[in-house]
């Protein structure tokens, strides 16, 4: 079974969190929603996610790192320990999915240096500036990888992410 890690921090976008969510578990993966502390996190418009701590959670032993955007991957890059957790996961071979505002995290992380990466637009100069090469497009793959722009790229982007999670 694939196990996926959603990482939440409050003000998460909720659409970007609860379709994920559901689409894994239909999947046949195993999810579990982890957060810089345990407890319930609250979405922009208050929808309740649980999690554990993700200093409970081995990077090892996960297949895929999904980053819901929002507000909070600007509250997520602030822990060092979800920064190695993502850093570290990544390294051991997972696929990190991030959507909308999440590329901070994978720019804290070290990990856009030299990648395709698309993103909210208002953070296209914060990807570049990192070093990657920013595209408008429902989804890039690059690598393992993959990121969305908003909500209404979720119909295309999820389904492929899945499949580069199932292949790898």
């Amino acid at each position: 079974m694939k196990k996926a890690v959603i990482l939440v921090e409050s003000g998460f976008d909720d659409v970007e969190y609860i379709v994920p969510y559901y689409r894994f578990l239909e999947a046949g993966f195993e999810v579990t929603v982890a957060a810089p502390s345990q407890g319930t996190y609250s979405g922009k418009v208050g929808l309740k996610a649980e999690a554990i701590e993700i200093k409970s959670v081995d990077p090892s032993d996960v297949d895929l790192v999904f980053i819901p955007g929002g507000h909070a991957p600007d509250r997520l890059r602030r822990y060092p320990e979800v920064i190695e957790f993502v850093r570290k996961a990544y390294d051991n071979g997972a696929v990190i999915g991030a959507i909308c505002h999440a590329p901070h995290v994978l720019i804290s992380a070290g990990l856009t240096r030299g990648k395709r990466l698309t993103s909210f637009f208002s953070i296209r100069d914060d990807v570049i500036n990192s070093g990657a090469e920013w595209v408008d497009a429902p989804i890039v793959v690059d690598e393992r990888i993959v990121t969305a722009r908003f909500p209404n790229d979720l119909p295309i982007f999820l389904p492929e992410l899945i499949k580069i999670v199932n292949a790898g």
